[in-house]
């Protein structure tokens, strides 16, 4: 196959991997884009043609190579979208998106506050939010929505708890964050109206809820990141915006697929069901099988800051790279079986979390809930017995996960 050819094919594949038919299963085209090699890809929303990659050894070397950034210059295109008068915030880069030195202050700065002693006090509250949210599923005329009953609100319940965000914002916090997340999938066209109205509705909320604290503190986590000081060093307000902005949508979105993807695997595999039900132990195994198998985020993107050869594509500096981190996952050059769900195997590697000065801040959380949630629910379904398979899914192609799962009632609490 040609150069012209393999880009042609590639191009169609995208084209086939958007599309809605192909979110119930987009691992087919995966193998397909997987099987063409490292490719150039050219979007009209970009300024030099790309490349796209899939396979685990070259999205693992992307990810640690210090010529590829994280900066896509798409904050500032959005601050310049935005109506006059519109806060200074919606400008600043989230952290994730910037590169050393910038990127390992502020790193710094969160982790002071965000710690892991921190998180591993929320294992109690985690455990009664879950047991309420399978009780109060267990008391309604209706079958159980896994995705919208326990998936959604556990983890946005835990994070605006950790925030100090009132409970009577939850919902519009979400309802905003939903939106805000078109900014991020995958290959979209660039931002919508929708999208755009969700990051200033948040940025301004974020904007009077920091105002707040810092006039009257809080035992929450942004009060403690107004107060944080390293060596003189602290966060701009600006800056607390950003990050608290990250916190919420990143302390939620992805964990709601990685709790429905989980559950979903293991219905349709009732004996590895039965196991986590019988031996709770086998829970961090099942969260990281998950996380390989079925990742709650699909997408990400380095850009090139020198020209370069990427596995014989040649890319120019500002060239962008798309690593397809769910078809690396599945690649059979690094997991023997890939296409199986299989908590047993002997070593379970992915790279849904990132790696090295970008590895997520939130992985511990995001762990934890998975494991509480997933065992408490295998306790509390009579049976693993979806009512509907596939079940719906959401739009996003990056963002992917069911958004209803249907299952019988759980059982009421002994």
């Amino acid at each position: 196959m040609t150069a012209g050819t393999r880009d042609h094919t590639l191009l169609e594949l995208i084209g086939a991997l958007i599309e809605p038919a192909a979110r119930p299963d987009p691992y087919p085209v995966y193998a397909r884009i997987r099987e063409l090699g490292a490719a150039t890809l050219d979007l009209p929303v970009w300024e030099t043609p790309g490349a796209v990659i899939s396979s685990y050894r070259e999205c693992e070397a992307v990810l640690r190579d210090p010529r590829m950034s994280s900066q896509r210059g798409r904050d500032r295109r959005l601050a310049d979208m935005m109506p006059p008068g519109a806060p200074s915030s919606v400008g600043q880069r989230w952290f994730l998106s910037l590169d050393p030195p910038d990127h390992t202050r502020l790193r710094r700065l969160v982790s002071a506050a965000f710690t892991a002693r921190r998180i591993a006090r929320l294992s109690g509250r985690i455990e009664e939010l879950v047991d309420g949210l399978l009780d109060r599923a267990a008391e309604r005329d209706r079958p159980f929505d896994i995705v919208e009953d326990l998936a959604y609100p556990l983890p946005m319940t835990v994070i605006c708890e950790m925030l100090g965000v009132p409970a009577a914002d939850h919902e519009q916090v979400r309802e905003w964050s939903s939106r805000l997340t078109r900014l991020i999938d995958g290959f979209g066209a660039g931002p919508s109206e929708e999208s755009l109205d969700g990051l200033l509705a948040l940025n301004v909320y974020l904007n009077e809820l920091i105002a707040d604290r810092q006039a009257d503190p809080g035992d929450d986590l942004i009060s403690e990141l107004i107060a944080v000081r390293e060596g003189g060093d602290s966060l701009s307000h600006d800056e607390l915006v950003s990050i608290v902005g990250l916190l919420l949508v990143a302390g939620h979105e992805t964990t709601v697929n990685l709790i429905a993807n989980g559950a979903l695997a293991l219905l349709r595999h009732p004996a590895c069901f039965a196991e986590l039900r019988d031996d709770p132990a086998l829970a961090e195994a099942v969260v990281e099988e998950t996380l390989r198998y079925d990742p709650p985020v699909h997408i990400t993107a380095r850009v090139a800051t020198e020209d370069m050869e990427l596995s014989g594509v040649r890319l120019r500096r500002g060239a962008t790279v798309v690593l397809l981190l769910a078809a690396a996952h599945r690649d059979p050059a690094e997991a023997e079986n890939p296409d199986v769900f299989d908590p047993h195997r002997p070593e379970i590697r992915h790279l849904a979390f990132g790696l090295g000065p970008h590895f997520c801040l939130g992985a511990p959380l995001a762990r934890l809930e998975a494991r509480l949630a997933l065992t408490r629910l295998t306790r509390r379904l009579p049976a693993p017995v979806l009512l509907q398979d596939p079940p719906p899914y959401r739009e996003h192609v990056n963002l992917r996960g069911p958004r209803s799962i249907p299952v019988p009632r759980p059982a009421p609490p002994a």
